[in-house]
């Protein structure tokens, strides 16, 4: 058995797609591919694909990680990509595979941050842009509420900062993306005083422990 790493693009086509079809479709598009994604053990075996970090409904994501473990030492990272290029499948481009030593933690298990880029649709001052996200880092503690629980977000923002993208103004953000502690972009634009639904959200990297 082996266990290779992919770096994906989730892209336009599959935008409103869920985590758990997201998990569905790799399994059709593994099978499509005719590789040998081996199989849990039990009364229900299921396709051993591990996610990194479930992506919001909506949104892109440049840089998306998932573990696949494959019944065939034979088989090299080439053979992999290869295989999954010619049967491609539409909202998912396959960056980088690599192999993964089979005793490592889970890959969710790893994961610390995530990073994003917030596209405005709409025109912004930069100057303005640029004045409440140095407000925002300077504040003490950002209370907030997700399902009724109240929380700080501040401590989740690991950085902030303005920038510009071809559509015009963005923010650049890192947040912590742990199992415990997840912030949330369009949190942070409404802790901004912005509507969430003011941008487009791209997760552009995922950052691991070693």
């Amino acid at each position: 058995m082996i266990r290779c790493r992919m770096t994906y693009q989730k892209t336009e086509a599959l935008r409103y797609t869920g985590n758990l079809d997201l998990q569905k479709i790799w399994e059709r598009f593994l099978r499509r591919a005719d590789l040998p994604v081996a199989y849990s053990q039990g009364f229900h075996p299921q396709p051993r694909i591990q996610q990194a970090a479930p992506l919001p409904l909506g949104f892109l994501s440049r840089a998306e990680l998932a573990d696949i473990y494959l019944d065939d030492d034979s088989l090299a990272p080439s053979d992999v990509v290869t295989a999954l290029d010619a049967m491609p499948y539409p909202g998912i481009e396959i960056c980088n595979v690599e192999l993964v030593d089979l005793s490592l933690p889970s890959l969710a298990s790893r994961v610390l941050s995530s990073e994003y880029l917030a596209e405005f649709f709409d025109p912004i001052d930069i100057g303005e842009l640029t004045d409440r996200v140095t407000k925002l880092l300077a504040a003490p503690s950002l209370n907030r509420t997700r399902r009724d629980k109240a929380y700080d977000l501040r401590p989740l923002i690991e950085s902030l900062e303005v920038m510009t993208s071809e559509s015009g103004p963005a923010l650049k953000m890192m947040l912590a993306a742990r199992q415990s502690a997840t912030g949330r972009p369009e949190e942070v634009l409404a802790a901004l005083g912005f509507s969430p639904y003011d941008a487009r959200y791209t997760r552009t990297r995922i950052l691991l422990a070693d």
